[in-house]
C-alpha cells in the first residue's frame, strides 16, 4: 500500500512539472510597448522654412561719377548721420597718358587752332577797317543830304554798307572766341595725370550719408579706381530687421497675411515672434539638397519682439522658422507615431485591460509630431505607440516602462 501511494505521488509530480514546462514553452509572452494618453489642449500646424535677417530700409551709396574712390573714411559698424556723415570720397578720373600717334596729333591740332585765330585776328582787321570806311562815308553822305546836295537814295546805299560792316565786325570777333576755344580743346588733351591734377578746382567729391544709421559693410577700404555707379557703400538701420524665407509654393498659398511664425535657432535662447508682411508674386525654381526641382517662392515677415530679446542679431543672420498655418486652443490629439494606415483610413491600437484593440480614427489637421482626432477616440485612453507587427487584436500587453 506504501508503495502504491508514493508511486502515485511521484507520478503526479511528473505530471505537473511536464504540464508546467509545457505552459511555459507554449505561452505567449506579452509584447513590450510605449503608451500614450489621449489628450486635449492647443494645437499648431506649422510650416518650416530657413530663412535669414535683412534691413528693410537699406542704402547702397554708389559713385556719383568716375574716378578714384581715396581710402574709405568709415568702417563697418560706424555710425552716421544724414547729410552730415561723409561715408566715401571720389576724386575726378584723371587724363590717362596719350601715345606717340596722339600726342602728335594732338600737337597738330593746337597748331591748327593757333593758326586759325590768327587767321581770325586779320580778318577783324581787315572788317574794322571796312567798318571805318562805311562809317566815314555814312557820315559825309549825312551831311550832304541835310544840304540837299546827295540824294536820300545814296544815304540809304551808305547805311546799309555800314550795318554789313558792322556785321562783318561782329563774326571777326565770333571766330577769334571761337579759334580761342580750339586752343583751349587743344591744350587740355595735351593734358597729362599729374598737370589735370594741379589745374583742378577741388581735390574730390564727398559722398554724405543719405540716412541715419550703421555702416554695414564697405565695398573696399583702400584707394581704388571706381566706374559711375559702382557700389562703395551699405548704410541700414539693425533694429529694423526683417526676415525672408523661401518657401514651397504649395505651401505659400495656404498662408495669410499676418500669420504668426516662430523664430529659433538664431543663436539666442528665447524664441522670437514675427508677423507675415508679403508673398512674392513670382516662384522660382530651386534644386534642392536631392536634387530634385521645386518651385519656391519669398515670404517676408517683420519681427515683432522686442528690439532688447534680440540685440546681438544683424543683417544677413541664419534664423529658422515656424510659420502658423492653422491653429486652434482645444484640439483632441495624440501622437503621430501611433497612427498607422488601415485600407484607406487610419487606425491606432488602444490598450484596454492590458489587451491590444485595433480601432479605426478619423484624423483632422496634424504637424511633425501630433495629429488632430475627430471621431474614434475618447479623452485620456491609452495608445500605442510605434505599434509594430508583433502587435495584434487582442495581443497582450506589457508597458516598456514597468519592465
Amino acid at each position: 500500500m506504501a508503495f502504491s501511494t508514493r508511486t502515485l505521488t511521484l507520478t503526479g509530480l511528473g505530471v505537473a512539472l511536464v504540464a508546467g514546462l509545457a505552459y511555459v514553452s507554449f505561452r505567449t509572452d506579452p509584447v513590450p510597448v510605449d503608451l500614450a494618453t489621449v489628450t486635449r489642449g492647443p494645437l499648431e500646424v506649422t510650416i518650416n522654412a530657413d530663412g535669414q535677417t535683412k534691413v528693410r530700409d537699406l542704402f547702397e551709396v554708389a559713385a556719383p561719377i568716375s574716378g578714384t574712390a581715396m581710402r574709405s573714411p568709415v568702417e563697418e559698424g560706424d555710425i552716421v548721420r544724414a547729410g552730415e556723415t561723409v561715408v566715401a570720397s571720389v576724386r575726378p578720373l584723371s587724363s590717362s597718358l596719350l601715345d606717340a600717334r596722339t600726342q602728335l596729333q594732338a600737337e597738330a591740332a593746337l597748331q591748327e587752332a593757333l593758326a586759325a585765330r590768327h587767321v581770325a585776328e586779320a580778318d577783324l582787321k581787315q572788317a574794322r577797317e571796312t567798318q571805318i570806311f562805311a562809317q566815314s562815308q555814312y557820315d559825309r553822305t549825312k551831311v550832304l543830304t541835310d544840304r540837299g546836295v546827295a540824294t536820300f537814295t545814296r544815304l540809304e546805299d551808305d547805311s546799309q554798307r555800314l550795318a554789313v560792316a558792322n556785321a562783318t565786325v561782329e563774326a571777326a570777333q565770333a571766330r577769334i572766341e571761337m579759334a580761342d576755344g580750339a586752343i583751349e580743346r587743344a591744350r587740355a588733351t595735351l593734358l597729362g595725370p599729374t598737370d589735370t591734377n594741379q589745374t583742378s578746382g577741388s581735390c574730390c567729391v564727398d559722398v554724405l550719408a543719405p540716412a541715419d544709421g550703421v555702416v554695414l559693410s564697405v565695398a573696399a577700404e583702400s584707394e581704388r579706381p571706381v566706374v559711375i555707379g559702382e557700389p562703395l557703400v551699405s548704410i541700414g538701420d539693425p533694429d529694423q530687421l526683417e526676415l525672408v524665407a523661401d518657401i514651397l509654393s504649395n505651401d505659400a498659398v495656404r498662408l495669410s497675411p499676418g500669420a504668426l511664425a516662430y523664430v529659433e535657432r538664431w543663436g539666442g535662447e528665447a524664441v522670437l515672434e514675427a508677423r507675415l508682411d508679403r508673398i512674392d508674386p513670382k516662384a522660382y525654381t530651386k534644386v534642392s539638397a536631392l536634387g530634385i526641382e521645386e518651385q519656391r517662392v519669398d515670404a517676408y515677415f517683420t519681427l515683432t519682439s522686442a528690439s532688447e530679446s534680440r540685440a546681438t542679431l544683424g543683417d544677413g543672420f541664419s534664423v529658422f522658422l515656424r510659420i502658423v498655418e492653422w491653429h486652434v486652443e482645444d484640439a483632441l490629439q495624440i501622437p503621430l507615431s501611433a497612427v498607422f494606415r488601415s485600407g484607406e483610413g487610419w487606425a491606432v491600437f488602444v490598450a484596454h485591460n492590458n489587451r491590444a484593440e485595433m480601432r479605426l480614427i478619423t484624423l483632422g489637421h496634424r504637424n511633425d509630431t501630433v495629429a488632430e482626432v475627430l471621431d474614434g477616440l475618447e479623452l485620456d485612453e491609452e495608445v500605442i505607440m510605434h505599434p509594430s507587427d508583433e502587435i495584434r487584436s487582442g495581443s497582450l500587453l506589457v508597458e516598456r516602462s514597468n519592465l
